[in-house]
C-alpha cells in the first residue's frame, strides 16, 4: 500500500490515516508516514492538544506511541510475509522536553536475515523536535519468528 501511494499526492497522508484506521491508538498522535522502506522509517506528529501533558509539551507517552509507530511500520516494511512479529520490550530514555511537532525515525543498522529460528531484533528510534534535538531515545524490541 505505501508504495502505490507514496508517489501520489497525498499518498503518505491517505496511507496514514488508513494505518491509524487499521491500528487506532496510533491515530491519537496524528502520524504522517514520510518514509517507509525495509530498514527504516520516518513518522511526523504534530504538536497538538491531544499529546499536551500538564505542561503544555509533547506527553511522554505519546512520544512511546510515535516511537511504536514508527518500529511498527519499520517492522511491516522489513520482515518478510513468511515471518511475523511482536513487540516484545521497549526501553525509553526522555532526553529533553518536547516543545514542538516530532519527528521519529526508526532505523535498523543492519537488515537481519530472516531463517527458521525466532530472533530478538531490537529497534532503534530517535525522536527529535523541530530544531532536530533529540528529545527521545527509545529502543524497541520485537519477536520475530516464522509463521
Amino acid at each position: 500500500m505505501w508504495r502505490t501511494l507514496a508517489e501520489r499526492p497525498l499518498g503518505n497522508r491517505l496511507f496514514s490515516a488508513a494505518m491509524s484506521l487499521r491500528v487506532p491508538y496510533f491515530g491519537t498522535v496524528l502520524p504522517t508516514v514520510v518514509d517507509m522502506r525495509p530498514g527504516r522509517c520516518e513518522v511526523r506528529s504534530p504538536k497538538w492538544w491531544g499529546v499536551h501533558n500538564h505542561l503544555g509539551t509533547f506527553h511522554a507517552i505519546a512520544a512511546c506511541n510515535l516511537a511504536e509507530v514508527a518500529m511498527g511500520m519499520l517492522a511491516e516494511a522489513t520482515v518478510p510475509a513468511s515471518h511475523r512479529w511482536i513487540p516484545k520490550g521497549m526501553t525509553v530514555d526522555y532526553v529533553a522536553k518536547a516543545k514542538s511537532s516530532l519527528r521519529a525515525v526508526a532505523e535498523l543498522p543492519v537488515i537481519p536475515s530472516f531463517g527458521s529460528e525466532p530472533f530478538d531484533l531490537p529497534v532503534p528510534v530517535s525522536i527529535t523536535d523541530k530544531d532536530g534535538l533529540e528529545v527521545v531515545s527509545a529502543v524497541i524490541t520485537i519477536k520475530v519468528s516464522p509463521q
